[in-house]
């Protein structure tokens, strides 16, 4: 794999070539039936891909790490938005509802965005995890800087869409280095957290990493 891959990018591995021999009994079935991995924020180690496995459940998940080799496919939240969509059944769900009905406010910010979570999981894989109750998680990628005024204005929106729906929504902004909580950004002169692949940072302004408390 000669690409350079981020966090929340899932990665579709490469088949028969992998053996998680220190994870839980329930790794093996999990990549059987969808083998895909999401990556994690953190420092690369020798080289290797710091990633996620997710399991049936919300207590099924382990961490790893991955030799570059194994990738066959990467696959960008952005991408999910064209490339792929539910079946017609699984589409009405509120979680999937709900990423058609924002999909217009997201694009009016100019930003690159796309789901992440279950919802992108599904989208990649074709292998159903959302569920009735599950969360709408997303990415937005963010190298300049966001107005906390336009962030409050579009968490207001997005929340009211998700209320709409009867479900809750959680976006990420995604910094050139790392990422926060837009729900966090949206009250006016309130320190984030920015999580970064060296660990979190307390920051007043998330573009401007050296003002870290």
């Amino acid at each position: 794999m000669g690409r350079v891959v981020n966090s929340h990018d899932l990665l579709q591995l490469a088949p028969g070539t992998l053996d998680f021999s220190d994870a839980p009994a329930w790794v093996a079935a999990s990549l059987k039936r969808a083998p895909f991995v999401v990556v994690r924020r953190a420092m690369s180690v020798s080289g290797l891909i710091a990633v996620g496995i997710r399991g049936e459940i919300r207590s099924e998940r382990f961490g790893s790490w991955l030799d570059p080799r194994y990738v066959e496919r990467v696959v960008e939240p952005e991408a999910l938005l064209a490339n792929s969509k539910p079946s017609m059944t699984r589409a009405k769900l509120p979680t999937f509802a709900l990423l058609q009905a924002i999909a217009p406010i997201c694009n009016a910010t100019g930003y690159i965005w796309g789901p992440t979570g279950s919802v992108g999981f599904e989208l990649a894989s074709g292998y159903p995890t959302v569920t009735q109750t599950s969360d709408l998680d997303l990415l937005m990628r963010a190298p300049d800087p966001l107005d906390r005024t336009t962030a409050k204005a579009l968490f207001d929106t997005l929340s009211q869409a998700a209320l709409d729906h009867s479900t809750r929504i959680d976006m990420q902004i995604q910094t050139l280095d790392g990422a926060f909580s837009l729900a966090e950004y949206a009250h006016p002169g309130a320190r984030v957290m920015l999580r970064c692949a060296d660990g979190p940072k307390l920051v007043a302004d998330p573009w401007q990493t050296s003002q870290a408390a």
